[in-house]
């Protein structure tokens, strides 16, 4: 369980596939914090960490988590944004996320909104995964690589998010631009309405 509250960025330091995975090495400034089998969310994704040496940090990813996230983009020298799970001793400051990615989204618009920006997001539509809660909602919220974000101007297929120059700095916001995908975690909370209207 994470908050989408993004600690940093790690730099992808190795990437191996192996059959139908894909092995990431990665470095950030708390790997030596890290435990083998420790959850670390990676671009919103949940991944286990499997291996710790020489000040890197191994986790994978398998054929499912490549195909619905932008993991499998991945290359050598990109920031991926990282967070460590929750610890339900504190406050919750983003929203319930659990790192399970639904799709990704395609970066269409970048407005400079001079002192924050505006990031426009398209996705693939589906009518009946929206009545199960796949969707967005105005002011609610939304994970985009792993950033707890409200949402702003949702459509059927699209919405947007307004970035403050921190979170742009102190996550990889500062790299997405137009046709940059991204990953997206609908709201749970969402998801359980839909469900629990599905049995009315």
């Amino acid at each position: 369980m994470f908050s989408g509250i993004v600690e940093e960025f790690a730099t992808v330091v190795a990437v191996e596939k192996e059959q139908e995975n894909m092995h990431f090495t990665l470095t950030c400034s708390f790997v030596n914090e890290l435990k083998i089998d420790q959850s670390v969310a990676h671009n919103g994704v949940c991944l286990t960490v499997v291996k710790i040496e020489n000040g890197n940090y191994v986790v994978t990813a398998m054929k499912e988590t490549l195909m619905k996230s932008n993991l499998g983009l991945l290359k050598v020298g990109d920031k991926v944004n990282v967070e460590r799970s929750m610890m339900m001793n504190g406050r919750l400051d983003g929203h319930i996320v659990q790192g399970h990615v639904d799709q990704t989204a395609e970066c269409v618009a970048v407005e400079d909104q001079q002192g924050s920006f505006t990031f426009t997001f398209k996705y693939a539509f589906d009518k009946e995964m929206a009545k199960k809660g796949y969707m967005t909602v105005d002011k609610g919220s939304v994970t985009v690589n792993g950033v707890s974000l409200t949402v702003c101007n949702s459509t059927d297929d699209s919405f947007q998010v307004n970035i403050i120059p921190y979170t742009y700095e102190h996550t990889n916001f500062h790299q997405i631009q137009v046709g940059t995908k991204v990953n997206i975690e609908f709201d749970i909370i969402g998801k359980y309405i839909a469900r629990i209207q599905h049995f009315e």
